[in-house]
């Protein structure tokens, strides 16, 4: 029984490692995406530090009145 459920834990690490994987590249891609539309002016940045405090809970949103 341990050794089926240590196979079962090593499939779901690599299966966790491919994800992870797949995560990296689409967030390279949508960096990459950015970019182009901030230098062409289509886009701005955001505050990426704020956003990042938000997502974290690490502040909580500011107030827009």
């Amino acid at each position: 029984m341990i050794h089926e459920l240590e196979k079962e834990e090593d499939e779901i690490s690599f299966r966790r490692r491919v994800l992870h994987g797949r995560i990296d590249i689409l967030r390279a891609e949508l960096v990459a995406r950015l970019r182009e539309q901030v230098s062409a002016g289509e886009a701005q940045l955001a505050d990426v530090g704020r956003l990042s405090e938000i997502l974290t809970a690490k502040a909580a949103p500011s107030d827009p009145e």
